[in-house]
């Protein structure tokens, strides 16, 4: 059983398609199985009749054929080595191929950048006009900028900022964009320039508009830029002025306020608007309009500064065209809402005082110097009790100088001074002044008295008779001639009625202030009531006797003496001396 199952399984291989010899063996097999017992019997005899015949026919064709068989043998061995040497070679170049690889990668990115360069180059040399013209912004903008072409460099500066918005990563762009910055400030800085120039209006108006184009300053900017430029100007035109004479100097910087400062105000109301209110309301911050005014403000402190430091340099006797022009110059600023006359007004008052407290001074001071040097018996004989020479008196209501003051050369020399200062303080005599000037002249007066009893304490042991007369004539000059002739100059440089009115009281009613714009003659009296002849009916004051007040208020006038000419004025010539 197991030698058929054997038997079977080898026949099935033999003729299955995976046996040796493929499918001649299967043919030949199946032949096998056709042929009879007989046949088969005889198959070994003739399979091996035909080995031995095709053996044979191998060996003659091998001894015929032998040479091509050596060829066969020498072209395989040939072809052997090739082949050898093929494969060495191939290993080699599968060695180099990586290489050549990355090669070929680098030739085709640089073939791809040139291709590009060379697309580029072909698109720059199609648009070359356009790009010119784009690389020539710059240098047509600082032609422009340069020239004063200040409408075309402003359109410029528009087209190169589209530029930027749309190509801003671009070097080239950016480097036109630099240089047009810098052209627009040249730009700006020549616009400003202008500003600093005798500019008329219209000018200032188109230069306005193009810095407003220009968009780098904003509201409040460009109007602190136009009032900076324009104050540099107007600072020049006073740098300009001669500083060698005050009056000269300071009514040249009137004209010139005046004129331009003016202009500057009609050109900034001109170009800006400014329709808030200047104070703003409360939490909120200033509004532009505050630029202005604090402008306005320091332009104005500063001329009352340079009129203040003319005043004190000292303007002679022009006080009183100084100031006509000082109120001319405010009053033409009150159109436009900048009346500073009303700061005038202390300034002038101050100088004036000052100018009559030195001429007072001056006054008294001479009269020292006269004191010392004067003897009693040079007085000359036009004495009322002397050679009977008719002395004029003057005429009541009238400001004629007492003549009797020509007798005592100090007083007559005193009297001088006091009425070139009255006459100085006659220009500018504000109402204010009244309590000034009476002090000054009270200080002034007892000074005198202290000087008149020096000079009797230090002649009274030497005195005659005659020179103990004349003294006392001297004395009574003093307080019933010259005290009462100061007090009508007062009244007439301070019209009473005028104080009433600025004190808002009756004229009646002027003495409860005291002694205003008039002397305290009692006051004066007081210390030379010794000196002085007694009155008709009373008895000679001792030293240590001291006067009825009321009876020296009746001697000062408390209304002021009417000119004959119904307005009455200080005279413009002083006294003489004789």
């Amino acid at each position: 059983m197991a030698a058929a199952a054997e038997e079977a399984r080898l026949l099935a291989w033999l003729r299955g398609p995976a046996a040796p010899g493929g499918a001649e063996l299967a043919a030949y097999v199946s032949e096998l199985a056709a042929l009879g017992l007989a046949e088969l019997g005889r198959e070994p005899a003739r399979l091996a009749a035909e080995r031995a015949r095709v053996g044979a026919e191998t060996r003659r064709l091998a001894f015929e054929h032998y040479r091509a068989f050596i060829r066969s043998a020498e072209c395989t061995g040939r072809a052997g080595r090739g082949f050898g040497g093929i494969e060495s070679r191939l290993g080699s170049l599968l060695e180099r191929l990586p290489a050549l690889q990355d090669a070929c990668r680098t030739f085709m990115r640089d073939a791809e950048a040139i291709a590009c360069s060379r697309r580029m180059n072909s698109l720059t040399l199609n648009r070359h006009t356009e790009i010119l013209e784009i690389l020539e912004i710059p240098q047509l903008m600082d032609t422009c900028v340069r020239n004063g072409y200040y409408e075309e460099a402003l359109e410029l500066t528009a087209y190169v900022r589209r530029l930027e918005r749309k190509h801003s990563s671009i070097p080239v762009i950016q480097g036109i964009v630099e240089e047009v910055r810098q052209s627009a400030q040249l730009m700006l800085n020549q616009l400003i320039q202008q500003l600093r120039t005798n500019i008329p209006l219209p000018a200032c108006l188109r230069v306005i508009g193009f810095l407003r184009r220009m968009d780098v300053l904003t509201e409040a900017e460009l109007r602190v830029k136009f009032l900076q430029a324009r104050d540099a100007w107007l600072r020049s035109i006073q740098a300009s002025i001669p500083d060698h004479d005050p009056y000269v100097h300071i009514t040249k910087t009137i004209e010139a306020c005046r004129v331009h400062l003016f202009d500057i105000i009609t050109q900034y109301r001109a170009i800006f608007s400014d329709e808030e209110p200047l104070v703003p309301a409360e939490g909120t911050a200033p509004g532009e309009g505050a630029i202005f005014h604090g402008w306005v403000l320091q332009k104005v402190s500063e001329f009352l500064r340079t009129l203040q430091r003319d005043l004190d340099r000292g303007v002679g006797g022009r006080l009183d065209s100084l100031l006509g022009q000082c109120m001319y110059f405010g009053l033409s600023f009150s159109r436009v809402g900048v009346d500073f006359r009303g700061q005038l007004a202390p300034l002038f008052q101050r100088v004036a005082a000052d100018a009559f407290r030195k001429a007072v001074e001056e006054a008294v001071e001479k009269f020292r110097e006269e004191m010392n040097s004067y003897t009693l018996i040079s007085a000359p004989a036009v004495l009322g009790g002397g050679a009977g020479v008719p002395v004029p008196t003057a005429q009541p209501g009238t400001l004629q100088p007492p003549m009797v003051l020509l007798d005592f050369p100090p007083l007559a020399c005193f009297l001088n001074g006091l009425l070139v200062a009255f006459n100085d303080l006659r220009l500018c005599c504000p109402i204010a002044l009244a309590q000034d000037v009476t002090a000054c002249l009270d200080s002034a007066l007892a000074e005198v008295t202290k000087t008149i009893l020096a000079f009797h304490r230090a002649e009274e042991a030497a005195f005659s008779g005659r020179e103990q007369e004349l003294f006392t004539q001297f004395c009574t000059v003093f307080l019933e001639d010259l005290l009462p002739y100061l007090n009508r100059c007062l009244q007439v440089l301070f019209p009473p009625a005028q104080i009433a009115q600025a004190l808002g009281v009756p004229p009646t009613q002027l003495q409860r202030f005291g002694h205003l714009g008039r002397i305290d003659v009692a006051a004066l009296r007081e210390p030379l009531a010794f000196l002085l002849p007694p009155a008709p009916g009373e008895e000679e004051p001792s030293p240590e006797t001291t006067p009825d007040p009321e009876e020296e208020r009746a001697a000062v006038p408390t209304e002021p003496p009417e000119s004959p000419a119904g307005d009455a004025a200080l005279p413009g010539d002083s006294v003489g001396t004789g």
